[in-house]
């Protein structure tokens, strides 16, 4: 895996089913948050190359469709589950500023273009360490409390 402070995304012509996190075991997978069992988040950033609660990673992320389709994209680690697995919710540049299910952590290297991000909280993701692209960076506590503190509302995390 690679690690880096710039992020960058593939080109819609380059060939993702080589992407991690794409397919077989190590696929990133959505969760159904009230039936993962007990969720303790963390804030444990730690650049070492593996996925941490705290950091924002890239992965290949399914569409809401599940119909076989996606895109390699940031998503921030929330948890991390006892099986190793970690749980973690996306990212996204296009506004959403009126919208619950979406908390605005502003700009960060993760976004080379240095465009204002969101964190999607209504949709929580299963990311294997194997199946990530690479470590992007950390998100400062605050923001990261933030993201954590809607999630702890919406699905009775600790």
């Amino acid at each position: 895996m690679t690690t880096s402070s710039a992020s960058s995304t593939p080109s819609a012509s380059s060939d993702d089913s080589a992407l991690p996190g794409r397919h077989g075991p190590t696929a990133t997978v959505e969760a159904t948050p009230r039936s993962v069992g007990t969720v303790r988040t963390s804030y444990a950033p730690d650049h070492d190359g593996d996925p941490d609660p705290g950091e924002i990673v890239w992965t290949w992320v399914p569409f809401e469709e599940n119909d076989g389709r996606g895109k390699d994209r940031p998503v921030l680690v929330v948890a991390r589950e006892s099986a190793g697995t970690l749980l973690a919710v996306q990212l996204s540049s296009k506004r959403h500023a009126d919208d619950y299910d979406w908390v605005a952590i502003g700009v960060g290297p993760w976004d080379r273009a240095g465009r204002d991000s969101w964190v999607a909280v209504d949709r929580v993701l299963r990311v294997h360490p194997e199946g990530m692209r690479r470590e992007a960076c950390a998100l400062d506590r605050g923001r990261f409390n933030l993201v954590v503190n809607r999630l702890r509302e919406r699905y009775g995390w600790r």
